[in-house]
């Protein structure tokens, strides 16, 4: 097989387009060039496209904020909107029912004293053990939107309500979701917003960016965060089209092409073409026989841009086999992370897919089970996939 045959599903990085690898491969320039700086300033200008124009019918869901590039993935985006926002003794209620709320905990373990409120991984919030914790003394709420360790649409309009009840900052992640999905920031009382080049947005990944609105500019502390993560600086440089450090050339070239493709296929298109495409995927695998992870309860959703499925149980036992067969097809997926490992699977539609990548998708788990013994229906699982791509 050529490379060209190579499928790439996991959740991040995600494939690239040909104008995007071209990107990264022109000659160096200074990144405090006139040259950079013009690059900067559309990956920007795109981004705020991205962060802003996340709906369906384009709508504008914020007036007044700055999107910032940052020289690293989006944990790094994550460290710094908590540490610009807290001091040590400032009280953090972090929302943990996956591995990336979980991360999100850990970060304000350090920076802050950190209050979760938790759930299974893959169960739903207790909104009213959320209202529970967060009080006039808490400084930050942090939520994931798209937890990918699970499929999980997270109820962030809801948290974001209570976060505003209490005048406390609202710090969520978007990083599967923005720019595949819906994110309303201001509807949602989201005052900073994260998302990552690798995900829906399809760039290369080492950079991340954040959208900070005006209401909470004036409650950065740069002074108190790591010295490489002062949104206070890097909002000044950013009115120059440059960042406080030496930037990622390559890859802010690569994150400005890929911000122009998603302008130019429009946000409404995107969105509802990622909708179409992980309505294929869930509804192909269990058409095959296979069962949705996670069963949904209370005020969540499932992710419009992962699908998780349980493994049957005898592949669960030793699920090697199952992942090595898919692979033998040029396919890669995901597994499950922490304690979900070898319980269920996970392939992304993020970014660029065709409708004939999915189908390929939905066809190799399902040739990839037969191979281990597991009785599934694959023509009924590729033909229910090929019906949902063809009704819209």
């Amino acid at each position: 097989m050529s490379e060209d045959d190579f499928l790439l599903l996991n959740p991040g990085p995600v494939p690239l387009t040909d104008r995007v690898r071209r990107a990264m491969d022109r000659p160096m320039v200074s990144h405090r060039s006139a040259d950079f700086e013009a690059v900067y300033e559309r990956a920007q200008e795109g981004l705020d496209y991205v962060f802003t124009r996340s709906t369906i019918d384009e709508t504008r869901t914020s007036e007044a904020g700055t999107s910032l590039l940052l020289n690293g993935t989006a944990t790094m985006a994550m460290e710094a909107a908590v540490a610009n926002l807290v001091d040590p003794d400032d009280e953090v209620v972090a929302l943990v029912n996956g591995k990336f709320g979980r991360r999100f905990a850990r970060i304000a373990d350090r920076h802050a004293r950190c209050r979760r409120v938790e759930a299974d991984w893959g169960d739903s919030f207790d909104l009213d053990a959320v209202e529970a914790a967060v009080s006039d003394d808490t400084a930050v709420v942090t939520l994931v939107h798209n937890e990918t360790s699970t499929g999980l649409l997270n109820p962030v309009a809801a948290v974001g309500e209570i976060a505003d009840a209490h005048d406390a900052a609202f710090v969520v992640d978007g990083v599967t979701s923005i720019g595949g999905d819906e994110f309303r920031i201001d509807d949602w009382g989201v005052d900073v917003a994260i998302t990552d080049a690798q995900k829906a947005i399809a760039a290369p990944p080492g950079i991340s960016a954040v959208y900070v609105t005006d209401r909470i500019e004036g409650a950065l502390d740069g002074d108190g965060a790591p010295f490489y993560e002062d949104l206070d600086w890097h909002l000044r440089k950013a009115a120059d089209n440059q960042t406080p450090f030496t930037s990622a050339v390559p890859l802010v070239r690569a994150l400005a092409e890929a911000v122009d493709q998603i302008v130019e296929e429009g946000l409404p298109h995107r969105i509802r073409r990622h909708r179409r495409q992980a309505r294929a995927f869930g509804d192909g695998f269990t058409a095959m026989g296979l069962e949705r992870f996670p069963t949904l309860s209370g005020p969540t959703d499932l992710s419009n841009t992962v699908t998780a499925i349980d493994l049957p149980e005898d592949v669960a036992a030793d699920p090697d086999p199952f992942f090595d067969a898919v692979a033998a097809r040029d396919v890669s997926i995901s597994g499950g992370q922490a304690h979900l490992a070898g319980q269920i699977f996970r392939v992304s539609n993020m970014g660029n897919l065709t409708d004939e990548q999915v189908l390929r998708g939905v066809e190799t788990v399902g040739e990839a089970l037969r191979d281990v013994g597991v009785r599934v229906d694959v023509d009924a699982g590729c033909n229910t996939a090929r019906d949902v791509l063809n009704k819209d």
